[in-house]
């Protein structure tokens, strides 16, 4: 088992990369990247980082010149012969040759595309240009990348002793959290935390504790690499990305309106089973559920990522009655701002009408909370998103007003388009 404190006292070295593969990245993101290479290869995109919590002044805690090694060492990166392998050959949800022949050959050829960076007072501006199937690529490298340099800044203060007592005792932090989903009976659970994980190191020891401490009821881990090294499942479907620049690329407000079920309609022709998982939180779930064509109702299940998740998930099984499905057929995956006991509360409270499994994120891979001076190492609010599309801005609503994302103006017309209503605003914890 890697000692962690020691290569952590370690990151002296010249450069100690952060992202060391193209496949560090999450699963989602292959499955996506794919779908937009088949359906909008001429698409041009622009992703923009976004520090929803200002407190957190990025650009004083992060040197601009490490930033930019450990980004222009992404932009070295090629798939090597074994991961080429792995993606081509083995089976995802079931399926072989998940990844067609033409896409792969793509990848195996791609290098990720110039990013632009600034410094605007406390923070940085960060932002990738290009066609959508290759900007995109850099959302999840780039999280990771000040996601750890800002945990590196706080660590570098530390001596050797105080790196190892600080590892030991959020180890334990994890295990006594593992020890409580145990009692949970019939639980499935992933990791989902790559995004705003604390380092790569740490991300690959949670994902190790999981699968030793919970067996079976331990589905896998969305990191690509991490599962091709521990041999565990690669977990994960689509994003809000989709529907996010199929919205962006509408004409008018008719095509406005049908741009999230044309994403889905794209989906479904290429997926089937587990595969098909609605996001519909978007441009509002009860919105989305109430206009949505009856095939959609046939999918597998529905993530809830925003909003109060108890509500969400009894819209998604009134919705299903309402169409003649049987909601205990159905799969719910709740992935927003989980931790033990909100697991532990909403397994209780659904695991009897419907299939229930959770999508476990930064609270897994990043919670430090209290165990440094000024909880300097408290998980934050930092987000990669698509903004524009053919030079039309991207809009997100969101269940929860505080996510919503885009220029006024535009949320105020897609709140009418998708007759989105007065919304219960939730703290949001990542």
């Amino acid at each position: 088992m890697v000692d962690i404190a020691t290569r952590v006292w370690n990151h002296k070295w010249k450069i100690d990369p952060i992202v060391r593969s193209l496949i560090d990245t999450d699963f989602y993101k292959l499955l996506m990247c794919q779908s937009i290479f088949r359906n909008k290869p001429d698409t041009q995109v622009t992703f923009s980082l976004i520090n929803r919590s200002k407190h957190v002044p990025l650009a004083k805690l992060i040197d601009e010149a490490e930033l930019r090694e450990q980004l222009d060492h992404v932009r070295t990166l090629s798939l090597s012969r074994g991961e080429s392998t792995w993606l081509r050959g083995n089976t995802f949800y079931g399926k072989r040759q998940m990844f067609s022949p033409e896409f792969m050959e793509w990848f195996e050829g791609l290098r990720l595309p110039p990013y632009q960076l600034e410094r605007r007072g406390d923070q940085y501006e960060l932002t990738f240009e290009g066609k959508w199937h290759e900007v995109m690529l850099w959302e999840i490298p780039a999280l990771a990348i000040l996601m750890e340099l800002r945990g590196r800044a706080v660590l570098d203060e530390m001596g050797r002793f105080e790196l190892q007592v600080l590892y030991a005792r959020s180890m334990t932090r994890v295990w006594e959290k593992i020890e409580v989903l145990r009692d949970i009976p019939d639980l499935s659970i992933a990791d989902f935390g790559t995004r705003r994980r604390h380092s790569y190191l740490w991300q690959d020891w949670c994902v190790q504790a999981m699968h030793e401490g919970l067996g079976d009821a331990f589905t896998g881990t969305s990191n690509c690499k991490i599962a091709k090294s521990r041999e565990v499942e690669a977990i994960g479907t689509n994003a809000h990305e989709l529907p996010m620049v199929y919205a962006a690329l509408a004409k008018d407000d008719a095509a406005l309106a049908q741009a999230p079920y044309d994403v889905l309609s794209d989906w479904h022709d290429e997926h089937e089973g587990n595969l098909r998982i609605i996001l519909p939180d978007t441009y509002g779930t009860k919105g989305f559920l109430d206009n949505a064509p009856d095939w959609l109702a046939g999918w597998t299940g529905i993530r809830i990522d925003s909003g109060d998740p108890a509500t969400g998930a009894q819209t998604a099984i009134d919705w299903w009655k309402s169409r003649g499905e049987d909601p205990l057929e159905k799969r719910v995956i709740f992935s927003d701002g989980l931790d033990v006991d909100k697991i532990r509360t909403l397994h209780a409270q659904f695991a009897d009408k419907v299939k229930v499994s959770f999508g476990w994120g930064t609270l897994l891979t990043n919670d430090f909370r209290g165990l440094v001076p000024n909880d300097a190492l408290a998980p934050f609010s930092l987000v990669c998103k698509a903004v524009s599309a053919n030079g039309h801005p991207t809009v997100k609503l969101s269940d929860n007003p505080n996510k919503a994302m885009g220029p006024q103006d535009q949320i105020d017309r897609y709140k009418r388009v998708f007759g989105v209503g007065e919304q219960a605003a939730e703290d949001v914890v990542v």
